[in-house]
């Protein structure tokens, strides 16, 4: 399924998307992540210390770069929505981190699109269960459900 019409995305429930592309995370992606936010704990940026000093036997991701890397994982996984004038981030609901992502790992997100309701015209609330799986790992990074407002074009509907 790679096309779908506002009145389509309305009727569908439980729908499996394919996986994203996997995601490199590497240290410099980690280093770059903390500048941003600044949030330089140890654990992420000091390889040494990380090392010697915690039980993950080198350093790890932000649990909020895993989560932030969920927009672009989208591209490929979600279908084409016809009419479509923008997709808004309206939140996250049950937000879990399970597993930290050790630096140089590859991690990958699944998506099921759970509902999807009319609200103003020309928005649809679309609920999604999200999970992210680290490559080699039973245990996601991370669960939760987002929801997304997506903007049609209001005769779409």
């Amino acid at each position: 399924m790679t096309r779908l019409t506002a009145d389509e995305l309305l009727k569908t429930h439980d729908l499996h998307l394919p996986p994203s592309d996997w995601v490199m995370i590497d240290q410099a992606m980690i280093n770059t992540f903390a500048d941003v936010t600044r949030d330089h704990q140890f654990i992420h940026v000091d390889v040494k210390r990380a090392e010697s000093e915690t039980p993950f036997g080198g350093t790890i991701a932000h649990g909020f770069l895993t989560l932030s890397l969920l927009s672009g994982m989208t591209e490929n996984s979600f279908p084409e929505i016809v009419g479509l004038k923008g997709v808004l981030n309206y939140g996250l609901d049950k937000l879990r981190f399970l597993s930290p992502v050790h630096a140089n790992s590859r991690v990958r997100a699944h998506f099921e699109l759970i509902e999807c309701t009319a609200k103003d015209f020309g928005q649809l609330l679309v609920r999604y269960n999200v999970s992210v799986e680290i490559e080699g790992n039973d245990k996601p990074a991370l669960v939760a459900d987002w929801l997304a407002m997506v903007l049609v074009e209001a005769d779409s509907i």
